[in-house]
């Protein structure tokens, strides 16, 4: 019987990072819950794969201007990290602030802006806000390069208040108005304006691999102002020193959260912890660490209630299955495949459908996607060649009695190990059945891709084509 200290940290490695394998899980088991939610949340070196191994293979990765290979390449870094929450925290910004190649064309900015989500996303909320307001990729996204203090343009400033802090019905179209002209003059610069200054919004020579922030005061407009009751003469930097403070910034960002880390649907007691994260949101100082310590600590997150209550969005399901297989630990040409293979399943890296990112929960689900999901899963994890299926063969024999397992056993084996995963009695039948009419397994003596090896494969390519699996 799985025991609930297993399901639980099973539960908040699936929700903190990718899932594990069980090697993984018990190294996290050993710190105990409290140890292991620590170890999350202050990230330390992630062990990547190393950049000039990549290069090695991938020359497309080296300048990383084209979205395929950069998009290949953020694969690597989930796939190969020892600190999934760095990746998943740069996700989950990824997908809320959501900025893309196609209005971009310069993919180095956009991993740009996915390593400043990396080292703040964990860090203090209105720290972040400033960051992604000097952001390139961001001003160009959403035009404040075009925000001029004789010519406002309201795109940054609506969506900042709309979808990134506030959420609509909590600001005016005034609010709108204000705070767009305090961040006049906040403008993208390159190598080339400081030696050119008639040549101020040129790509040329150096083009986007040189885009930074800039400001420039006399393209701000520096009137007096008033945003949400507040009056002053205000820049970029008070705008969001006002917006921090709102209860309702607090409301969305705790939300948004509980929504990505704990489940697709708030329930009452969902709504609670909210109102703890909300609380910490203040007392912490805005501090995002904080609100996610206590939405792991929360007694809903650690209830059965909370456990595969969300469904996995194809990033998520992708890299863990890959990582539960221990594939692509190495540089392999096949990594593009496996990055256009999220994007047919709905989630292309680095180019969100719109401003308002990926629509997540059931909406990830649909007749097309579902097979994709369905096929990529069964394919990565019936594959006995790979390290981490070979790993799981390995168990199962070491668990046996004299190497020969019962079909029940293997379907509930096979579940164990692959998660543990929670099923339906309706859908742990079928699985033992289908163990069933081949009879008991034979391992003993087993060798290399033979039949009693395939049959794991098969039975963990049934586990992957479950409902439950698509679950986190």
């Amino acid at each position: 019987m799985i025991s609930n200290d297993t399901a639980l940290m099973a539960h908040l490695l699936r929700r903190a990072g990718f899932g594990a394998s069980r090697d993984e899980l018990e190294k996290y088991l050993a710190m105990g819950y409290d140890g292991a939610v620590e170890t999350l949340l202050n990230p330390s070196d992630p062990g990547n794969m190393p950049d000039d191994l990549i290069r090695r293979y991938h020359v497309e990765q080296s300048e990383l201007r084209d979205l395929a290979g950069s998009a290949a390449y953020w694969m690597y870094r989930m796939i190969s990290t020892t600190s999934p929450m760095e990746e998943k925290i740069a996700l989950f910004w990824h997908s809320l602030f959501a900025t893309g190649y196609a209005k971009l064309n310069q993919a180095r900015s956009l991993l740009n802006q996915v390593d400043m989500f990396r080292r703040s996303g964990l860090e203090n909320f209105q720290d972040l806000l400033l960051e992604l307001s000097r952001d390139p990729a961001m001003i160009l996204w959403l035009d404040n390069n075009e925000n001029h203090g004789t010519a406002v343009n309201e795109n940054y400033g609506r969506e900042l208040l709309e979808l990134f802090s506030m959420g609509i019905g909590n600001y005016s179209e005034d609010d709108v108005k204000e705070c767009a002209r305090a961040f006049t003059g906040w403008t993208l610069g390159n190598a080339e304006y400081m030696a050119i200054r008639a040549a101020k919004d040129s790509i040329w020579p150096y083009g986007r691999i040189a885009w930074h922030f800039e400001y420039r005061d006399e393209d701000h407009d520096g009137g007096e102002k008033t945003f949400l009751g507040e009056t002053g003469r205000f820049n970029g930097e008070d705008i969001i020193a006002i917006i921090v403070k709102q209860e309702s910034t607090a409301r969305f960002l705790a939300t948004r959260l509980f929504e990505f880390f704990a489940a697709d649907k708030v329930t009452e007691a969902g709504e609670k912890v909210i109102g703890e994260m909300m609380a910490t949101y203040f007392s912490s100082g805005y501090q995002v660490r904080d609100m996610l310590r206590t939405l792991f600590h929360s007694d809903y997150f650690r209830s059965e209630e909370a456990r595969f209550a969300r469904v996995k969005g194809p990033a998520e399901m992708v890299v863990g299955a890959i990582r539960m297989a221990g594939n692509y630990q190495n540089p392999a040409l096949g990594i593009e495949k496996v990055s256009n293979a999220m994007l047919y399943m709905g989630q292309g890296l680095l180019q969100p459908p719109s401003v308002e990112g990926w629509h997540e929960g059931l909406e990830w689900i649909n007749s097309g996607a579902l097979v994709e999901r369905v096929n990529f899963a069964a394919k990565e994890l019936s594959n006995v060649k790979s390290p981490g299926v070979r790993s799981i063969i390995d168990r199962l024999e070491a668990g046996s009695k004299n190497g020969v397992i019962e079909p029940t056993d293997l379907a509930d084996r096979c579940l164990d190990l692959l998660g543990p995963i929670q099923v339906s009695e309706d859908t742990r039948s079928v699985l033992v059945d289908y163990a069933t009419r081949q009879g008991d397994l034979h391992l003993a003596g087993h060798q290399p891709g033979d039949e009693a090896e395939q049959r794991v494969g098969n039975m963990l390519r049934l586990v992957a084509a479950t409902k439950e699996y698509q679950l986190a």
